[in-house]
């Protein structure tokens, strides 16, 4: 009988806690009367041009330093161009040939085993508007348009489904942390896609791959890959082919459904945005990081307070829990 393993990697989609817009001077429009937080380059008025906000620069080297990342201190952009109702331009202002970040790594808990994933890429990007559909109607509020975004893309490192939410929960507590971030999965603030394949153990090629989009918390991620690799596993032992496509998971069924086939790689004709010269990030933004970050904190109260490991994640994950402890630890020190 032949034992298969799920190859998966993650790409999360990350709403950066900046006033104002990736590109615009309008306020982010999280929870206000629709199409009120937009100005004329968020619809793209023909004339305007877009201007880099660099607080979100900022942000994206933080947690590209946070992630270990290479920076790349000349941010170029360039045009993903599809047609779709929600995104005005006709095109989305992202990096596809050099992101920002690149080639790193980021260790996070599985239970109380430490972890690793290697990092591919971390670019900047925007995001599109936010479609409703009632019925044969189908309405667009454009406050979400422009919303600064920083996309985190791993390679397939990992193989089970506890492992994938183990990684997207560690990974939202950092941006906490940083405070580049609210990490609310629930409001969009943190966007989750999956991709995973099977293969035999010991083989070293991969599978057909499957995408499962838009997952909005961390036990869906679990219970989708699970249920994708069972899927998966069935469909090959009954002689059949797995397609290459992009599915949701249903949360009523607890089963992911197909969306659309993939019988080929999409063109987005990228090539460089013209409106956004190249941009040297100033020294002063390349600071180093001075913050205790999550997964050291949790080591340091291990070692020094002798806490378990899932204790001392407890503390952490609360920042406010972990930082009455702190208190009170530093109180009794003096008696």
């Amino acid at each position: 009988m032949i034992n298969y393993e799920a190859v998966i990697g993650i790409e999360i989609h990350c709403e950066l806690k900046t006033e104002t817009k990736m590109f615009s001077g309008a306020p982010l429009g999280y929870g206000q009367p629709a199409n009120t937080a937009i100005n004329e380059i968020d619809i793209s008025m023909p004339g305007t041009l877009p201007q880099v906000n660099k607080t979100a620069v900022e942000y994206g080297v933080k947690l590209s330093q946070a992630l270990g990342c290479d920076i790349d201190t000349l941010m170029r952009f360039d045009r993903k161009n599809y047609f779709y109702s929600d995104l005005p331009k006709g095109y989305q202002i992202t990096q596809q040939f050099y992101p920002l970040g690149s080639h790193g790594s980021f260790e996070f808990f599985v239970g109380e085993e430490l972890k690793s994933v290697r990092i591919n890429r971390l670019h900047m990007e925007e995001d599109t508007a936010k479609q409703f559909h009632e019925g044969d109607i189908t309405r667009i509020d454009f406050n979400r348009a422009g919303t600064p975004l920083l996309e985190i893309v791993t390679e397939a490192d990992f193989r089970t489904g506890e492992e994938a939410a183990a990684y997207v929960d560690a990974l939202r507590l950092l941006v906490i942390y940083l405070g580049i971030s609210d990490g609310r999965m629930d409001e969009g603030s943190l966007r989750c896609d999956v991709n995973i394949s099977i293969r035999p153990e010991g083989q070293e090629a991969f599978g057909t791959k499957v995408e499962v989009k838009n997952l909005n918390s961390i036990s869906n991620i679990q219970k989708a890959i699970e249920f994708e690799k069972e899927r998966h596993i069935e469909v090959v032992t009954s002689g059949g082919a797995i397609v290459t496509e992009t599915r949701r998971f249903d949360e009523k069924t607890q089963e992911t459904v197909s969306m659309r086939t993939k019988e080929s790689a999409v063109d987005y004709r990228y090539f460089v945005e013209p409106n956004i010269p190249p941009i040297r990030i100033p020294e002063s933004l390349l600071q180093p990081l001075t913050k205790e970050l999550p997964v050291a904190k949790v080591q340091r109260y291990h070692k020094e307070y002798d806490l378990s490991y899932y204790d001392a994640n407890v503390l952490v994950k609360n920042i406010e829990l972990s930082e009455y402890f702190e208190k009170l630890v530093a109180t009794s020190k003096h008696y």
